[in-house]
């Protein structure tokens, strides 16, 4: 099984940009419409929704774009993403203003950090 893209919720492209694009380093494509009965019907949410997607080494983030504020999540909702350099990627969070976790568990660091709209990412180095 392979994950194809995680589908998650922004409040805006800059807030999106800044987090997938400034913190990830991921690359943005063009931004695309979900027209309004789709989003009505896969979402429950009456209208014209921007869809942007950010992408990287076998990494795929499909982000809508919500009208009004996008509503609070459980928080045990995460991606779980390894990446290259932890402390780097720790500190370009820190510096962007993104939301760092470190729970100390054992021997080991559980690191979480959260994008501008609150969305939880587990961090692993590798």
């Amino acid at each position: 099984m392979d994950l194809i893209h995680a589908g998650l919720g922004a409040s805006s492209e800059d807030r999106a940009d800044r987090f997938y694009v400034g913190v990830l380093g991921l690359e943005k494509s063009l931004p695309k419409t979900l027209e309004r009965e789709l989003g009505l019907a896969l979402f429950g949410i009456d209208a014209d929704l921007t869809m942007l997607n950010y992408k990287g080494q076998g990494v795929h983030f499909e982000i809508f774009v919500l009208p009004g504020p996008v509503t609070s999540r459980p928080e045990v909702a995460h991606t779980c993403l390894q990446v290259a350099d932890l402390a780097a990627l720790v500190g370009r969070c820190r510096q962007a203003g993104a939301r760092v976790i470190e729970v100390p568990k054992g021997d080991k660091t559980l690191t979480f950090v959260a994008d501008f709209d609150g969305n939880l990412f587990e961090m692993k180095g590798a």
